[in-house]
């Protein structure tokens, strides 16, 4: 088989700082919905056995991306790239900050680092983060210190849904051992709560030196965080309706601690294992939740003038809270496909394609690049993406040949067209780099390095040639 030579764009191309005279009329509003740990596999619209009619919605009036990536395979990383456009690694954010980490000073998003909603915020935006940041835990890294106007949520990598003693709630926790001592599972007598020791560790302290904050200011909230949130975000689109807004919804739905309201986990009583009926519910929960807000846009009549984007921060931790990377391997923490590739779903009324599905790969950094063009936004001097809008409307154009990049310590993967390389990509995995054909081998079980050794020569070059432009990690 021949080699096609590297073409297209080479990730950190030299973009000149530039400003577009945009009409303040012609410049649409932006809501980012961010998932929590949402298996590629989980989404009705992505094959999944669970319902969920509202996000699937944006996907049935926008585009569908089938090979949506993000940069890391797990949450502060993956959002320091969606945030700036650009590979964490170029400014040492190549790690998961947690727990008492959040509050280091020297953890977080460089300051030398501008997010997308910085250069909104320039240009006549009003911006606001509604739920979760992990962008840093100290003053520096405060969201409204970089570009966000108002901030409703929490710092660290994740937060109870509601407060003890959980009411009406069902909760499941990690534990390192059950009251008697042993291991397996074990429910109270009201069956409202459930421990289990087969993570072998205790739930995280999520809520340790972590409020739910107004701006800077602890709050007292006594809705369950799904709900709180989606009712901060239409309270935010409300408000501004009559000027050009971004808000980015960064929901902790579906990511642990596994807690389910009563009424989401009465409905699939159908569903005996209990781990996996409280998964249900939060998703249906949260597909309630981001219905509320669309339909807040559709009410307000702007949703013809929204570009409204879902993707999920990472691939699923399926052992933790069941949820699903299939057809996939792997999951959150990995470099498998299970790890980076996500749920990503579109939706801008008569600018993209309704019912589109897109197979060409993307990857998350071309959200800030997508963002940036709209609004008018000044690029940063090296930016990792691409402005999607002109590949998605009824003149469709074919997107650009590229390689996507991945590095976490001494995990690496490229993939080009159908192939990928990857070395360590999960803890069963050697540090030999192995040779995979995504179109045939979705699975990545059929390693081609010894039948295909120049394809596979030709994609390390170009690992180490992008690799070279990055920096040692910052903590």
């Amino acid at each position: 088989m021949s080699w096609i030579p590297f073409q297209g764009l080479v990730f950190g191309v030299a973009i000149a700082l530039a400003w577009t005279n945009v009409g303040s009329a012609d410049r649409p509003n932006v809501v980012l919905i961010i998932a929590d740990d949402l298996g590629y596999g989980e989404l009705s619209c992505q094959g999944g056995d669970l319902a969920t009619p509202h996000i699937d919605s944006i996907a049935a009036e926008g585009v569908r991306f089938t090979d949506g990536y993000v940069t890391a395979p797990f949450c502060a990383a993956s959002r320091a790239a969606i945030m700036t456009g650009r590979y964490q690694t170029r400014f040492g954010f190549e790690f998961n900050p947690i727990g008492a980490r959040n509050m280091q000073p020297n953890i977080g998003l460089p300051i030398g680092e501008r997010t997308f909603a910085s250069d909104l915020q320039d240009v006549g935006y009003a911006t606001a983060l509604i739920g979760k940041w992990h962008l840093g835990g100290t003053a520096d890294y405060h969201p409204l210190r970089r570009g966000f106007d108002e901030f409703f949520g929490f710092t660290h990598e994740g937060h109870f849904f509601v407060p003890p003693p959980y009411e009406n709630t069902i909760t499941w926790l990690r534990r390192k051992a059950l009251p008697d001592g042993g291991s397996g599972r074990w429910t109270s007598p009201d069956g409202r709560m459930i421990w289990s020791t087969h993570m072998g560790h205790h739930e995280p302290d999520y809520d340790a030196d972590n409020p739910l904050v107004r701006n800077s200011q602890p709050v007292n909230e006594t809705e369950n965080l799904t709900d709180a949130f989606d009712r901060e975000a239409r309270s935010f689109i409300q408000r501004h309706r009559s000027q050009p807004f971004m808000l980015c919804l960064a929901y902790n739905a579906v990511h642990s601690p596994l807690q389910a309201k009563d009424d989401y986990f009465a409905k699939f009583a159908d569903i005996d294992d209990v781990q996996r009926r409280i998964f249900a519910a939060m998703l249906s929960h949260l597909d309630d939740s981001v219905g509320r807000v669309l339909r807040t846009l559709d009410e307000a009549n702007l949703s013809d003038n929204t570009l409204a984007i879902f993707i999920s921060d990472n691939g699923g931790p399926t052992a933790e809270l069941t949820s699903s990377n299939e057809p996939l391997r792997g999951g959150k923490g990995s470099l498998w496909e299970g790890g980076t590739r996500v749920p990503w779903l579109m939706r801008w009324p008569d600018k993209i394609t309704s019912g589109s599905v897109v197979r060409t790969p993307v990857i998350s950094t071309d959200i800030a690049a997508t963002v940036r063009d709209l609004a008018g936004a000044r690029q940063p001097k090296l930016r990792d993406g691409i402005d999607l809008i002109p590949h998605l409307g009824s003149a469709r154009q074919t997107l650009p040949k590229r390689s996507m990049y991945w590095r976490v310590g001494d995990r690496s993967a490229l993939r080009r067209g159908d192939w990928k390389v990857s070395r360590k990509a999960g803890r069963d995995a050697s540090y030999a780099w192995t040779l995979t054909n995504l179109k045939n081998d979705l699975a990545e079980q059929t390693d081609l390095s010894s039948e295909e050794p120049k394809i596979l020569s030709e994609l390390i070059r170009q690992w180490d040639e992008i690799d070279a432009e990055m920096v040692e990690p910052a903590w």
